[in-house]
């Protein structure tokens, strides 16, 4: 039996390939081929063409917020939320062996990450320089040997491209954490406590996100999120994205959207899946 294709976005060491790992073991899938892919519109690419099985894309930070490509990413493709699963973020600073702390004068990251360490650059007067990933960033001054620079990434980006770890733990807080979303073609069955994320639009006149809302209410279900996005049909008018406890197929679940179907101008499930606290 061959190996669950899954791909992530970004280098081998990137935190999407570590939650990646996390999200497999814990499923009992045995070792997971992960498939790096340059960019998350690829990773949705890569699933929705059956080219990988499933993909893992990072949603929302503790600190730094969403990441709304990836809610748009949703909108856009016919594909499915299968798991999520909540990573604890540790940053390190990492540079050239030999290199100090007081050489560096510039910082390759991520915007999330570099976001997410903002008080550690401010306090050492390092400028900030945004890259697509974390992992790259380290591979990036590893191949140019880059001097007088470093990377925030991760402890196992340092070690899988032969770097230093300058400084550990360097981020804002130390509950720093990334939710992120196993993305599928289909939904998967599970027993135990669930959440159910959906897209919904309203109609542009009083009252009327209140009314959408209120399916929910009077039906006793927590709703955990609640995010408006521009909406792509007209200017000035908004999309929400909803969590909710509970399976799109529980009873009182499935009456609030059925109630919904009236209610809303648009509604989508992206999907049920098992709750990680």
């Amino acid at each position: 039996m061959s190996a669950i294709r899954v791909a992530f976005q970004g280098e081998r060491g990137a935190y999407r390939e570590q939650a990646a790992l996390a999200i497999f073991a814990a499923r009992g899938s045995g070792s997971p081929e992960l498939v790096p892919q340059p960019t998350f519109d690829a990773v949705f690419a890569a699933v929705e063409s059956a080219d990988c099985d499933y993909g893992v894309v990072p949603m929302e930070n503790s600190l730094a917020g969403s990441v709304h490509r990836n809610y748009d990413l949703l909108l856009q493709h016919d594909l499915h939320i299968v798991a999520e699963h909540n990573l604890r973020v540790s940053h390190c600073l990492i540079a050239h062996p030999g290199v100090e702390l007081r050489e560096i004068r510039r910082v390759y990251s991520h915007p999330q990450a570099l976001a997410q360490c903002s008080g550690f650059l401010r306090r050492h007067g390092l400028e900030a320089v945004a890259t697509g990933d974390t992992a790259g960033s380290a591979r990036l001054i590893r191949e140019q040997e880059l001097r007088g620079v470093g990377a925030i990434a991760s402890g196992r980006a340092a070690r899988i491209y032969e770097l230093e770890v300058l400084a550990q733990s360097i981020e804002d807080r130390p509950d720093n954490q990334t939710r992120f979303f196993v993305i599928g073609r289909e939904m998967l069955r599970f027993a135990g406590p669930a959440k159910t994320t959906l897209i919904m639009g309203t109609a542009h006149r009083p009252g009327a996100l209140h009314s959408c809302l209120g399916a929910f209410a009077r039906r006793g279900i927590n709703l955990m999120r609640l995010e408006s996005r521009p909406s792509r049909a007209r200017p000035w008018e908004y999309i929400f994205y909803v969590d909710c406890e509970g399976h799109a197929e529980d009873p009182a679940v499935a009456q609030a959207l059925e109630e919904l179907q009236g209610l809303a101008t648009y509604l989508k499930v992206l999907g049920s899946f098992p709750l990680d606290r």
